[in-house]
């Protein structure tokens, strides 16, 4: 299991205090930060994960954690807010032990806080006993287009056998580094979504950088990983949309923006972003300027 942190020490120790309550306890567990300030208290954690510093950045950080994974079959990459049922972790090894083709599974979410202000721990346990109630059974997995980067398992040798790597051209959060990658994996096995794997993402806004960066990269990456791949991993349909959807959102609301999001600096990163691509100037890395 790999976790990248940054800037949010007290939430990661609510994740790895969590993972105690697996059946399946994960055999190594790697945390990938930037400062000692990322990790404190993390050592005297039950799990007592191994601990390894990187430059700043999503995509250098999982590069790190998938270096120091090359010896093991499958990798879980957890984002630092992800809470995983008990079962999640039987259920990523049973699935890669009955599928040899299977190279990425994504979990279940039954509760993501992105899209709103964020769940507190408590909240999110609450809804993770909660989910336990319910009628369970076996289900298979399902297809998906990608995974979704806080909650993704990989199988490590086809990565390594064919050079993958996250592109670190997307710096800082890195929008849409989940999607390239596992797309690009998917290239030689099967993806899919585990309804077993269940788990909460908080979706904690502290630590997530500045809206009109944000709102840059919603316009530039996935434009940019559209023209990396020739729209074949990424393709030029799905960026379109995406870069349409975050738009309309960030036009709709930003006369009155919600509280937990930056509305107007997302819509002025998005109409910087399409004003460079007017100009053919847009870059990925053009984020750290702003």
């Amino acid at each position: 299991m790999g976790i990248a942190t940054a800037g949010r020490a007290a939430v990661l120790r609510e994740t790895i205090a969590e993972l105690a309550a697996q059946t399946r306890q994960p055999d190594r567990l790697l945390v990938c930060a930037t400062a000692p300030s990322d990790v404190a208290d993390i050592a005297a954690a039950q799990a007592r994960p191994d601990i390894l510093f990187a430059a700043a950045g999503l995509p250098r950080q999982r590069n790190a954690l998938l270096d120091a994974a090359a010896d093991c079959d499958v990798l879980l990459f957890l984002d630092d807010d992800f809470l995983p049922a008990p079962g999640y972790l039987a259920a990523i090894e049973a699935a890669f032990l009955a599928d040899p083709m299977l190279v990425v599974a994504t979990g279940t979410l039954i509760a993501d806080g992105i899209g709103g202000p964020g769940l507190d721990p408590d909240a999110a346990r609450a809804l993770v006993r909660a989910d336990l109630a319910r009628p369970a059974g076996p289900v298979p997995p399902v297809p998906a287009f990608a995974g979704y980067g806080c909650n993704m398992a990989i199988r490590v040798a086809p990565a390594m056998a064919h050079g993958l790597r996250v592109d670190e051209r997307l710096p800082l959060y890195a929008w849409q580094e989940d999607v390239d990658f596992t797309r690009r994996l998917g290239a030689f096995g099967r993806v899919c979504r585990l309804p077993g794997a269940r788990g909460v993402h908080l979706g904690t806004k502290r630590g997530r950088g500045s809206g009109v960066r944000l709102g840059y990269s919603q316009v530039a990456n996935p434009l940019y990983l559209a023209r990396k791949t020739g729209g074949g991993a990424y393709p030029y349909r799905y960026a379109a949309l995406r870069i349409a959807r975050n738009l309309a959102a960030n036009l709709a609301h930003a006369p009155r923006p919600q509280a937990h999001v930056d509305r107007r600096g997302r819509l002025r990163g998005n109409l910087i972003a399409l004003w460079d691509a007017a100009r053919g100037r847009l870059t990925p890395e053009r984020v750290l300027e702003l």
